[in-house]
C-alpha cells in the first residue's frame, strides 16, 4: 500500500495475500496499525499530496488525482481532516525547509491526534 498508494485499494486481495478473511484482515490491520486499511491508504495519499503541494508547482487538482483520489471534494475533506487545514492553505505556507529526513518524517507526518480530539468533542 505504501508503494502503490495511487492505485485503488482492494482489501480482498490484501486479505488473500495475508491468508485471512476480509473481516479478519481489517480487524488485524486496525489492531496493528491503529486504523483501517482504507484510512491508512488515505493518510498515505495525503502525505504524498503534502509533499507535492509544497515541493512542486502542481495544482491542488493535479495533486488530488496524482495520489489516487477520484474526487476533489473527498480529497479536500480528507486532507483537512488529517492535516487540519485545506490543501490550498497548506500550500500557501511555502516550500519545505531542508532538514534531515528522520526529522522531516516525524515532524511532517500527520497524526490521528486531531481526529481523536474531534471525535471526543462530539
Amino acid at each position: 500500500m505504501d508503494v502503490a498508494y495511487a492505485r485503488p485499494l482492494d482489501v480482498a486481495v490484501l486479505a488473500g495475500i495475508a491468508c485471512m478473511s476480509h473481516a479478519h484482515f481489517i480487524r488485524a490491520f486496525r489492531s496493528t496499525f491503529g486504523e483501517t486499511p482504507h484510512r491508512y491508504l488515505q493518510r498515505r495519499r495525503v502525505e504524498r499530496a503534502m509533499f507535492l503541494l509544497r515541493r512542486t508547482d502542481c495544482t491542488v487538482t493535479d495533486a488530488c488525482y496524482d495520489v489516487g483520489f477520484t474526487s476533489i471534494g473527498s480529497f479536500s475533506r480528507t486532507f483537512r481532516e488529517i492535516v487540519g487545514e485545506t490543501p490550498s492553505a497548506y500550500r500557501l505556507r511555502g516550500t519545505i525547509v531542508s532538514v534531515p529526513t528522520c526529522f522531516a518524517m516525524v515532524w511532517g507526518r500527520p497524526s490521528s491526534f486531531g481526529e481523536a480530539r474531534s471525535i471526543a468533542a462530539e
